[in-house]
């Protein structure tokens, strides 16, 4: 395999609930639309000159039993009216020559919209890092947009997270994920 990177990425995120915990996991990732595949978990770059494409057309491309490579998050419990989340965050650089990060965080207690600022700060951190930029992941976010506007290094950030409160019986899982297709 002489270049092994991928062209296109996508969004997903599902939920799913079952007594077993499997199989709510299970549901999760047929909520998520890539049940179908054989998930490879990897780390956290963004390749350069990657593509983010919609989740529809991106699944679109995905075939049944296929080896795919995604980063995801995923969360899951039995405890009552508990709340979890699961969360992607990425963060691109200006440059499309360059790499960027993708960040994957779960939670107990946080919403939606925690974990998923969370998330995308982490990735934005890790950016800003490799980028040589100062970056207090500490800051409001409108002062980070503003370091990131003054380098002259502008990245796009974004996130996509999962949450809900567990029901009374069972499992419930939550998946974030960056799906790549080649």
């Amino acid at each position: 395999m002489k270049d092994f990177v991928p062209r296109k990425m996508f969004f997903t995120k599902g939920v799913g609930s079952h007594k077993e915990e499997l199989h709510s996991f299970e549901l999760a990732l047929r909520d998520a639309d890539i049940e179908k595949c054989n998930l490879v978990q990897v780390s956290s770059i963004f390749p350069p000159s990657c593509k983010v494409v919609s989740r529809k057309q991106g699944v679109k491309e995905l075939k049944h039993g296929a080896i795919t490579y995604c980063v995801m998050s995923r969360c899951s419990s039995n405890e009552p009216r508990r709340l979890i989340a699961a969360s992607i965050g990425c963060a691109i650089p200006a440059d499309k020559s360059m790499y960027g990060y993708i960040s994957e965080h779960h939670a107990y207690g946080q919403t939606g919209k925690q974990a998923g600022e969370y998330a995308e700060d982490l990735a934005a951190a890790m950016l800003a890092s490799t980028l040589g930029i100062d970056f207090d992941i500490d800051a409001a976010w409108n002062e980070k947009e503003e370091i990131f506007k003054i380098s002259g290094k502008i990245v796009k950030t974004r996130e996509i997270t999962q949450s809900a409160i567990v029901k009374n019986t069972g499992y419930t899982s939550v998946v974030a994920a960056a799906v790549f297709v080649f």
